[in-house]
């Protein structure tokens, strides 16, 4: 089964794409993760997505389908999470062409409903491995070993697009582009709401009940 988590940045689409993956045997695809590899290995793709990001700014579809494609190709037979993905109409029904060239397609997509004050307090506190990739927060889950992750004892940053002042700029391109798709998958028959203001236990719980994953 593919799902695709749709909701504004700190939303904690992450945190319920790993308790799926650790529980449920989900793999993850995260445009964000795959970027950021892109970023590291210095590509011509990375070296572009990295000047619009730090901007809060989101990168062209025409990237974001190459990669995306790409992974579903590599990962043919297993269940996929989309986090954060398609964020636009037109990458929804690209993605919709690229499942079918492989012979898949979306069984669900859930929507993180959360009130966007909440949000810019989750985004400025958080800190991420640079290693690993293990979410951290100043206030809510603070690492044991102050800025090391406990984890694997990577050093933990805060990304250039968790700063105050391109989380605006973030949300506000949530707003624009992600509402019509909100819309698309309501006339589908494919959206579900989880609110995410609720303790992340339960959060996961609404979600399996969703997908038929509870016992």
């Amino acid at each position: 089964m593919n799902v695709i988590l749709i909701g504004a940045p700190g939303s904690g689409k992450g945190t319920q794409s790993r308790y799926l993956m650790d529980k449920h045997n989900f793999i993850q695809l995260s445009t964000g993760d795959l970027l950021r590899a892109a970023i590291a290995a210095k590509t011509a793709v990375g070296l572009e997505a990295k000047g619009l990001m730090d901007q809060g700014k989101l990168v062209p579809d025409d990237v974001m389908i190459k990669l995306v494609d790409s992974y579903v190709e590599q990962n043919k037979g297993k269940s996929i999470i989309f986090d954060g993905f398609p964020r636009t109409v037109a990458q929804a029904e690209n993605l919709e062409l690229v499942l079918k060239k492989n012979s898949s397609a979306i069984g669900k997509v859930i929507y993180f409903r959360i009130n966007p004050k909440l949000l810019v307090k989750r985004l400025t506190g958080r800190r991420t491995c640079v290693k690993c990739g293990e979410i951290y927060h100043i206030d809510s889950k603070p690492s044991s070993k102050g800025d090391i992750c406990e984890k694997c004892g990577g050093e933990l940053k805060q990304r250039p697009d968790d700063r105050k002042e391109v989380i605006g700029e973030r949300l506000d391109q949530f707003s624009k582009n992600t509402g019509p798709t909100i819309d698309y998958y309501i006339k589908k028959n494919m959206l579900a709401e989880v609110d995410c203001e609720k303790d992340p236990e339960l959060i996961l719980k609404d979600i399996e009940k969703i997908l038929g994953l509870s016992n």
